[in-house]
């Protein structure tokens, strides 16, 4: 059985939240949170190996609310994202606090993940469809013709949406053989009263629609691309203009980039389940309405980990 491992973005803290780290915030009947499901998810589908990326002063609290009762049921491993964090010959600009980003988050992993890999968002939930497709396509070793060979969860937009606000989505145009050809990082987006979308880009309002494919930040790669991850850190690096103390090195741009260079194919994976997290503080009880439904749908069993 080929090891593939399940890397969990859990550094960057919501501050939309209010108190409390929202990634912990519990979801389940017995105090599972949206992390326990995808884990779950993740290991029926075959994945045997967790990999945390947090931030070092949020590690006591978060192996006491998660880690220690994971590492029970699958091989546990943490990576730390730090700003100061940052390849040789560079320095953590003055006044600089928000972090680097999802690309040095995954940047974060080189040292850890040398097999196959999904990356998620510690704070979003999946569905089970989606861990079982990229599991296979990752075991499969699909060769998709170019440098990298990758995939993404494509979910349907309108089973991604708050009721509680604006929602911010990679809006993606696939091509006939499944493969994703742009990815469009789209703020604004909520459904309007006539059931048309609305979102913030004049040029993607154009086209936009309900069923349209979305990325979650749900990604499958290989090793190579974190290598690769290594090298365009200090391109993007060398390109942040002085002052500039906000600008984000993300995975739906490196990918774009890899795209519109034709190095690298991404298969679309669709998924019709629907995704959940929580941006509001009002989505907390969606959520937990919405867990609780799965479980007497029976998709999950009352207590999670027997």
């Amino acid at each position: 059985m080929m090891d593939t491992t399940l890397i969990i973005m859990a550094a960057g803290i919501g501050s939309r939240f209010g108190e409390g780290i929202k990634q912990l915030a519990k979801m389940g009947p017995n105090g599972e949170i949206i992390m326990d499901y995808s884990i779950y998810d993740a290991k029926e589908a075959g994945f045997n190996k967790v990999v945390f990326i947090i931030r070092k002063d949020i590690f006591e609290e978060f192996e006491e609310v998660i880690g220690s009762r994971i590492k029970k049921q699958i091989d546990v491993e943490y990576v730390f994202q730090e700003l100061n964090d940052l390849p040789e010959g560079f320095k953590l600009p003055e006044g600089r606090t928000k972090p680097w980003g999802t690309g040095q988050a995954v940047l974060c992993c080189k040292d850890v993940v040398k097999e196959p890999f999904v990356i998620i968002n510690a704070d979003d939930y999946y569905g089970k469809e989606a861990f079982v497709k990229l599991h296979d396509f990752l075991v499969n070793g699909e060769d998709l013709g170019r440098e990298f060979t990758m995939g993404m969860g494509g979910f349907i937009l309108k089973n991604t949406l708050s009721d509680n606000g604006t929602v911010t989505r990679g809006v993606s145009v696939v091509d006939e053989d499944g493969l994703l050809s742009q990815v469009h990082e789209t703020t604004g987006i909520e459904m309007g009263e006539d059931g048309k979308i609305k979102c913030d880009d004049p040029v993607v309002q154009e086209w936009i629609s309900p069923e349209d494919k979305v990325s979650m930040n749900m990604w499958a790669g290989y090793p190579e691309f974190i290598d690769y991850l290594a090298e365009d850190f200090k391109d993007f690096l060398a390109n942040v203009k002085e002052g500039d103390l906000k600008s984000e090195y993300l995975l739906p741009n490196i990918v774009d980039k890899l795209l519109k260079e034709k190095r690298a194919n991404v298969k679309v994976l669709e998924t019709q389940d629907r995704w959940f997290g929580v941006t509001y503080k009002e989505d907390k009880e969606i959520v937990q309405k919405a867990f609780s439904e799965l479980i007497q749908n029976g998709g999950y069993t009352e207590k999670l980990w027997k």
